[in-house]
């Protein structure tokens, strides 16, 4: 899994945006804010790790089981991907 190139996170008044640059400015028109467990997982996605990884980079640093961990994380990746914004 990929992050798009076209898409890049900005701080905004203490908010993370993801913002699309190039052509994609063109195709999604908008901005999208990442709360703290998004932002966690754009991290993690950017440094190319896995789903699982993903997962349990997730447990380890937050007080949440695997299974609520496993959804949250295959959310956001299926929301990233239905946006275009990642690339599987």
């Amino acid at each position: 899994m990929k992050i798009s190139s076209e898409y890049v996170t900005t701080n905004v008044a203490g908010q993370t945006m993801v913002v699309p640059v190039g052509d994609a400015a063109q195709a999604f028109r908008g901005i999208i804010r990442l709360n703290e467990t998004a932002k966690f997982i754009w991290d993690a996605l950017v440094e190319g790790l896995s789903e699982a990884e993903i997962v349990e980079k997730l447990t380890e640093t937050y007080e949440v089981d695997a299974e609520k961990a496993q959804k949250d994380v295959s959310a956001i990746i299926e929301q990233l991907h239905k946006a275009g914004i990642l690339e599987l």
